[in-house]
């Protein structure tokens, strides 16, 4: 039964798998002597996530003069004719790297929904567990054999939580989640040497194997495969030499960071957070060849008080984890190689309730995004003098999930991304299956170089 049927049939197996130490050291070596070597052929993601639904209208697009406007004041940007919230300087000198999507509508009003489309770029099906963009990224970096062969750290990483999984892709394309960044994750130290981890990586290979049920040559995505590749993963992380990309003191040529730079990012210092280490953390994780990094940020479902909330603990750590973020990537020549993407759940309702808040508001809201293929200073789209409505190129979640795509390198129309397939073996269109009617596009040409 499972695959072993007694134990001379499990005596056989524990044989074979010790059989395959001498490959299995050797290609623990390899992993070792090239994974420094190693090159994707696509752009990184970087995603900040604003859980809890972030006010775009006191952030990107200010109403003043409007009884929608609230209490704080817009400031010019380093790009020529946009302005923001006076409470985000650090971001402001860096948009003529960072551009502005002001009309969309997201559909989905309530966190958990708006949490899965904003992640995946469609709604939750009933039938369809489709994964997240960090999942889709990991898969293409994973169809490269030489990059699926010598992944020695996991293609994505969410730094506070992962926000959607895998879907249909499977455990493989799972987030690795870092609670504290700074701190190593837990349990990626082997307790003994290196070759008995190998052995025993081969003894679980084989007796794992027995489990997993095939159809032809490929595996059933079954419970048995979904354990053996959480298990994969976690072995690669284990005996990878690069586990110290995950402290944040030294580079990852072995340079020392810094006091200074930690304390721009809000990674050290007074005021110090986790927001602050976690994009600190998220620059290095790229520059190692990670396919794409979620960094959160919660407390935005601000109902009330929201003014003072934004002034004195939200804005002040967004604005140095992103700013010095933008500022570093771009110092560093990294920013041609990494798409930054702000963006939550959904926005928040231009009218000021009663109690000094703002409710949900999916309609018309605003994300941000910069670096890769995007162009920098740029707005796309308006909303009316109150911001409750899309005026000027009303923009979808496939517009936009079509403009990242892009940004990335990956063509998001259907003849170029079928071959990722769904778990009933139909095409899955990475930015829906028809262009945008009124544009006849799958991404936001104005945005994309």
């Amino acid at each position: 039964m499972f695959g072993i049927t007694d134990r001379r049939h499990f005596m056989k197996h524990a044989a074979a798998g010790a059989a395959v130490t001498v490959p299995g050291l050797n290609f623990l070596a390899g992993l070792k002597a090239r994974a420094a070597e190693l090159k994707k052929k696509q752009k990184s993601l970087i995603v900040l996530w604003m859980g809890g639904g972030p006010t775009t209208i006191d952030l990107w697009d200010m109403k003043p003069g409007s009884p929608n406007g609230g209490e704080h004041r817009p400031k010019p940007t380093a790009a020529s004719g946009i302005e923001i919230t006076e409470h985000l300087p650090k971001v402001a000198a860096q948009f003529k790297n960072l551009s502005i999507i002001r009309s969309l509508n997201s559909l989905e009003g309530d966190h958990a929904r708006g949490t899965f489309i904003m992640n995946t770029g469609k709604q939750r099906s009933p039938v369809i567990d489709y994964p997240s963009i960090g999942s889709v990224l990991s898969y293409y970096t994973g169809m490269d054999p030489e990059a699926a062969k010598n992944a020695d750290i996991p293609s994505f990483i969410s730094v506070g939580g992962g926000q959607v999984g895998s879907g249909f892709l499977g455990m493989k394309y799972a987030p690795f989640t870092v609670q504290n960044p700074g701190s190593p994750p837990e349990n990626v130290s082997s307790a003994v040497a290196d070759d008995r981890t190998v052995r025993r990586a081969a003894l679980f290979d084989r007796l794992e194997g027995g489990l997993v049920q095939h159809e032809g040559k490929k595996p059933v995505m079954d419970a048995a495969q979904a354990h053996k590749e959480v298990y994969e993963k976690a072995l690669s992380l284990v005996v990878s030499s690069r586990k110290e990309v995950f402290n944040l003191e030294k580079e990852i040529d072995g340079k020392p960071i810094a006091a200074s730079l930690k304390e721009e990012y809000g990674a050290a210092g007074t005021g110090a957070n986790n927001f602050g280490r976690g994009c600190l953390l998220a620059r290095k994780l790229v520059e190692a060849g990670v396919s794409c990094v979620e960094v959160s940020l919660g407390g935005w479902d601000m109902h009330n008080g929201i003014f003072n909330a934004l002034a004195t603990r939200a804005l002040p750590t967004l604005d140095k984890g992103m700013g010095a973020l933008m500022r570093d990537l771009a110092d560093r020549g990294r920013l041609k190689d990494t798409v930054v993407v702000w963006m939550g759940d959904f926005g928040r309702t231009p009218r000021i309730n009663q109690n000094g808040g703002r409710d949900h508001y999916p309609r018309a809201w605003s994300v941000v995004l910069g670096g890769g293929n995007i162009k920098g200073g740029v707005v796309y789209g308006a909303t009316d003098k109150d911001g409750t409505a899309a005026v000027d190129n009303p923009a979808s979640v496939n517009d936009m999930y079509g403009t990242i795509y892009r940004a990335l390198g990956i063509d998001p129309t259907p003849e170029q991304n079928a071959s990722v397939r769904d778990n009933l073996g139909r095409p899955y269109y990475v930015a829906g299956e028809k262009p945008n009617e009124k544009t006849n596009s799958y991404w936001i040409k104005e945005l994309v170089s």
